[in-house]
């Protein structure tokens, strides 16, 4: 099958989360033998961010990892859409700007020999309704949600049967645990600060629990404000700036544990949708200790696959008895690279895209 993605950015993962999973399940698909042409804008905000930075230096990660992957960096829609439309499959991820997204669909409604989908692994549809309802989507054939919480918002808005939940993965050829054993010590936390959405949570379910609990902690991430750094320093924390997500396995090797917290939307609006930082930790086995989210659609193992602590003081018992305990740091990795291998690889998400594909009746035909 000939699939086409319009992403924002393929080549850089500068707050841009969404680039870890499509670059694990573009290289699972190919490897299935489909064709995948992946088309991002030539000044999209993330690459020119990265670049501004750590200059084309700060792209040389993404192309060692993945050296089989690239992108066609376009100039105006119209160029977009002609190249998608030469495809059995076309998805278009919700960051991309709204003239396109609208162009897209009337291209698939004067006739368009090729299927539509529209991919959400965002917030916005419930932080945002206004904007995400702005976006045309009259000319598509459906909608992947990465969670059910997000597609049950969707059918609301009428797209009934032509929603599908597609789940974020991790890439398990790229996170993986070490070839070897080498010497672990303290917590890394990878993630962005954000718009403070969650500082309460950051302090009070990784700061103060880490400090507390004696275990240095690295933190690994942008878009940290003075007020943040500030609050990291007094906290004794590492700061370590940006990281290239093909970097993360190897900085998890280095640490006996790390932590996940949700974003207050996540928790309060969008149950079950955990980030792919979740999925990407368990694969590389690194035990992992997570604030509350309610795991509603059984992912995952809770208290096997991983700890779940419901406020600071269990996250900080949870801590001290992983630092304390290597039994129950070996359980917790073996337990959360099994469900992986079973359930959250992208090879996972590809086959499923595959049935989506099946049912919206394209043409399925191999890159041979």
């Amino acid at each position: 099958m000939r699939i086409a993605y319009l992403t924002h950015s393929l080549e850089s993962c500068w707050n841009h989360g969404n680039a870890h999973f499509l670059r694990g399940v573009f290289r699972a698909l190919m490897a299935l033998g489909h064709q995948v042409e992946i088309l991002e804008p030539e000044d999209s905000w993330s690459r020119a961010n990265l670049v501004a930075d750590h200059g084309e230096a700060g792209i040389a990660p993404f192309r060692r990892a993945y050296p089989e992957l690239a992108a066609t960096r376009y100039v105006g829609i119209e160029q977009a859409v002609d190249r998608a439309a030469q495809a059995d499959l076309v998805i278009v991820h919700e960051w991309n700007d709204h003239a396109l997204v609208k162009a897209m669909g009337e291209r698939r409604k004067r006739g368009g020999g090729f299927r539509l989908l529209f991919h959400d692994t965002h917030h916005r549809a419930v932080s945002e309704p206004e904007a995400m309802r702005a976006y045309d989507l009259s000319g598509f054939d459906g909608v992947l949600a990465f969670g059910e919480a997000l597609a049950a918002v969707y059918r609301r808005w009428g797209w009934d049967d032509q929603i599908w939940v597609w789940h974020e993965a991790a890439d398990t050829r790229l996170f993986h645990p070490p070839a070897g054993s080498a010497e672990r010590s303290g917590l890394v936390w990878i993630g962005n600060w954000g718009d403070g959405e969650r500082t309460a949570e950051l302090e009070s379910f990784l700061l103060r629990p880490a400090q507390e609990s004696e275990l240095p902690l690295d933190i690994h991430g942008v878009r940290y404000p003075a007020e943040a750094l500030a609050m990291l320093d007094r906290y004794g924390v590492r700061y370590r700036g940006w990281l290239p997500n093909a970097r993360a396995p190897e900085v998890f090797a280095r640490h006996l544990a790390t932590v996940h917290v949700p974003r207050r939307h996540y928790v309060e609006a969008l149950p079950g949708i955990p980030t792919i930082r979740v999925f990407e930790a368990l694969a590389c086995g690194i035990p992992l200790v997570s604030a509350p989210w309610d795991d509603c659609e059984g992912l995952f193992r809770i208290g096997q696959d991983f700890l779940m602590a419901r406020d600071g003081e269990e996250m900080r018992r949870h801590l001290i008895a992983i630092r304390d305990d290597a039994d129950l740091r070996n359980a917790l990795v073996a337990s959360g690279l099994e469900r992986i291998a079973a359930r959250h690889s992208c090879g996972h998400r590809a086959g499923e895209l595959m049935d989506i594909a099946r049912q919206l009746d394209t043409p399925e035909r191999s890159a041979a």
